[in-house]
């Protein structure tokens, strides 16, 4: 896949996941132009605020999982990863439990963690925790990330794409993350394992060069 064909598909997965917070702060605007009634301009206005809470934490997090945030800098403070994770999942069933040691990372280690985070979070629809890892281990930098819930369903395109075997044809936006977090790892000489998927447990592990 060339890469303004695959920078169009993160595109469309960024999109898909904007539109409901977005389209509820234009539909409550509406709303208050026509509503008199105060109990009810409350209650729009607060989820408005709601609304643009969660676009604001989307967007936060992409620019790291995504885009090329930090500039030109080699490292990340991974505090500030910490901080866009659990925004992200705010108002979820998904509590997230951090257990990072280093201060700071690469861009290409931060942007393999947010999206596992965001792959193993996903695969949670009854909700549960994740918890993430990072080590330092033999002079690799190890990336765990594990799920634990009630249901946890893990799609046959993400496996694929975690293991770098999914075709260009069946990619789909669904499984950019798990795309993007296998090629950033494969390009810098990296490694992605899929530990362990069950109906309650999805656990990932990254082995990155230091």
């Amino acid at each position: 896949m060339s890469k303004l064909d695959f920078a169009a598909l993160l595109c469309s997965r960024l999109c898909h996941d904007l539109v409901s917070p977005v389209g509820a702060i234009n539909n409550g605007l509406e709303i208050l132009a026509d509503e008199t009634d105060a109990s009810m301009r409350d209650a729009v206005l607060d989820l408005i605020e709601k609304s643009t809470r969660q676009t604001s934490h989307k967007l936060q997090f992409f620019r790291l999982a995504f885009g090329a945030a930090g500039g030109f800098s080699a490292q990340l403070d991974v505090r500030e990863c910490e901080k866009a994770m659990r925004a992200f999942l705010d108002g979820s069933r998904v509590n997230l439990e951090w257990d990072v040691t280093p201060e700071s990372a690469s861009k290409a280690q931060v942007k393999i963690l947010l999206n596992l985070g965001l792959v193993v979070s996903e695969a949670m629809i009854r909700g549960g925790t994740v918890v993430v890892q990072m080590r330092s281990e033999g002079g690799q930098s190890v990336i765990t990330v594990r799920g634990e819930g009630a249901r946890v369903i893990v799609q046959d395109e993400v496996k694929s794409a975690l293991a770098g075997t999914l075709s260009d044809d069946d990619l789909e936006p669904r499984a950019a993350p798990a795309y993007l977090a296998q090629a950033v790892a494969a390009e810098i000489g990296g490694t992605l394992n899929l530990v362990e998927v069950s109906d309650t447990v999805a656990h990932i592990e990254a082995k990155l060069p230091d």
